[in-house]
């Protein structure tokens, strides 16, 4: 006998088993991979979503804290076709309703035919249909929910010195006045960015996403990065003032909805995708120099006009920006994630070249190439 159940916006409601009691509300997305669920679960950037993945088992290489990319699950709720014993206790531990059991083909292609949609989810001894469309019922849309940044940003700043330096987060008195400062909005980053920037040697203030320019200035960055995040670019106002306060005073970067709230900073225009990328197998095409990359991409808004930027990558699947830049103003940004855990790793580099924009840095790929190797015992084979 069922025991979950999803409401979905169509009228449907599917029935499941539950694997981790509980209501949710959301919007529903897929992902594809058949690995990197840790990463994805723990991604902020899901977060007010509910997660089905389109690969049939979840689980299937355990759960280790190290891959996290941030300290908690972000989904409202999880979808599977089966989720391992070890998945599920994770989730009952996190308080995450999942379900699982289900035909997450057919669900996929709907999202594919009709676009992300609004869901309700009621798992567990109790659950019934009712309470799974009342969930649907007070499920918002993602572009009211105004205050999400809120829900994913650090309240206080917090700083990583550069690896090896011990990152005890202990503040500002560990960093280094010859290495490169980035100053990093934080409106649901991943752990593995801040990873990749500390790894080529630059110390990262990681800042509420409402940090003021007062604020930034007083730290004096070499480069302004602003990070990945859940839910509508429009609402990050405060994000946006800033980068167009700082634009041509500071080098800027930007990462998926950091690209989007940089566009618009700089005059350009966003808007909602019908189910968004997400996944790791969308590929990329250099405009400059015709090489197509394979990237990791979760997102649900687009740049539709880059304002004052020059669009220099496109999706393959459907033109849309994936990579702008400016050279007057020092800016660079992606829409897919370079840092790319679990991989691909085609896009690496574009760290080294925001690191590069910074005055006086050191070669960012030797630098992050001798210390990757110092941190995994390897030998260093960049020279």
């Amino acid at each position: 006998m069922p025991d979950a159940y999803i409401a979905l916006e169509t009228g449907d409601v599917l029935a499941a088993r539950s694997r981790s009691p509980g209501t949710a509300r959301g919007e529903l997305v897929f992902t594809t991979p058949y690995a990197g669920y840790e990463e994805s679960l723990t991604d902020p950037s899901y977060a007010a979503q509910v997660l089905s993945f389109a690969y049939p088992l979840v689980g299937n290489y355990g759960v280790r804290s190290e891959r996290f990319e941030s300290d908690r699950v972000h989904p409202s709720a999880v979808l599977a076709r089966e989720l391992t014993d070890e998945v599920a206790a994770w989730l009952q531990a996190e308080a995450v309703p999942a379900v699982d059991q289900l035909d997450t083909r057919d669900l996929v292609l709907e999202i594919r035919e009709r676009g992300a949609m609004r869901c309700g989810i009621a798992a567990g001894p109790d659950a019934t249909p009712d309470a799974a469309m009342a969930q649907l019922d007070t499920c918002p849309h993602m572009s009211d929910l105004t205050d999400v940044g809120d829900w994913v940003s650090v309240a206080e700043p917090r700083f990583v010195p550069a690896m090896p330096a011990p990152r005890d987060g202990n503040g500002p008195a560990a960093f280094d006045p010859d290495r490169p400062t980035v100053a990093l909005i934080d409106c649901g980053t991943k752990a593995s960015i801040v990873d990749s920037l500390t790894a080529r040697g630059a110390d990262v203030a990681v800042l509420p996403h409402d940090t003021p320019a007062s604020a930034v200035r007083d730290l004096d960055p070499d480069v302004l990065f602003v990070s990945n995040g859940p839910g509508d670019p429009a609402t990050y106002e405060a994000a946006e003032r800033l980068v167009s306060t700082l634009a041509g005073e500071v080098p800027i970067a930007g990462i998926c909805l950091g690209m989007q709230i940089v566009a618009r900073a700089l005059g350009g225009t966003t808007e909602k995708m019908a189910f968004g990328h997400r996944g790791v197998n969308q590929p990329v095409l250099d405009q400059e120099s015709g090489e197509v990359v394979m990237t990791t991409q979760n997102h649900g808004y687009m740049v539709a006009d880059a304002g004052d930027l020059a669009v220099t990558q496109v999706n393959v699947n459907d033109d849309t920006p994936e990579g702008a830049a400016s050279a007057d103003l020092d800016v660079l940004v992606r829409q897919y994630h370079p840092e790319a855990n679990p991989g691909p790793h085609d896009t690496l580099g574009f760290f080294a070249d925001v690191l590069a924009m910074a005055e006086g840095t050191p070669a960012p790929d030797e630098t992050y190439a001798a210390t990757a190797a110092a941190l995994s015992g390897e030998p260093d084979t960049s020279r």
